[in-house]
């Protein structure tokens, strides 16, 4: 059984479709969904489909306590979903090539500290780019700067406001966010 720890600081909707990828597989799971935020909407769609939770202060991600709720959950891989904060040097180096990210652009278009949701987005509709989607990529210690796994587009339309084409960009994200995990995992 290959494990894994999935680190969100938002409402968890792409967490939650892992998650629910994952219930009937026999050889991948979710085992913790970890947050820094105590409120995250998170929390309450992990706890409803009954996969543990653990809250960390940003001193204990980057200390002796989140190594401890890795080895206790004997995590194989890490999938950042939503996740906000910078992952510690000691978990990159522990844990190489077996972290994943997903942003909602096609990288190095629109990355970096502050690139998230609907400002991500925005940037997009302001440059008029015809196209925009996802990416999925090993993370390092650099934000949004590491390997490209996969990359999955959709065209932006004329009328788009940022929301609109958040709700493009996320069917992307819940559709191959899961399998690309897969895929790495068998």
């Amino acid at each position: 059984m290959k494990n894994i720890a999935i680190f969100a600081s938002g409402e968890g909707t792409n967490a939650e479709r892992i998650v629910r990828y994952f219930l009937e597989n026999s050889t991948i799971r979710v085992a913790i969904i970890i947050t820094n935020k105590p409120n995250a909407g998170v929390i309450k769609r992990a706890k409803s489909l009954g996969i543990h939770t653990a809250f960390l202060t940003k001193e204990e991600l980057q200390g002796e306590r989140i190594m401890e709720v890795l080895k206790e959950y004997d995590i194989d891989f890490i999938v950042l979903s939503g996740y906000l904060a910078k992952i510690s040097d000691e978990i990159l180096h522990i844990f190489p090539n077996r972290i994943i990210n997903i942003h909602p652009s096609l990288l190095p278009k629109y990355g970096g500290k502050g690139m998230y949701g609907l400002k991500v987005h925005q940037a997009v509709l302001d440059a008029k780019d015809k196209e925009s989607g996802i990416t999925i990529h090993y993370i390092n210690s650099e934000y949004d700067k590491g390997e490209v796994i996969v990359q999955e587009k959709c065209e932006v339309l004329d009328s788009d406001t940022a929301e609109s084409l958040a709700e493009r960009v996320h069917k992307l994200e819940y559709k191959y966010f899961p399998e690309t995990i897969e895929k790495l995992l068998s």
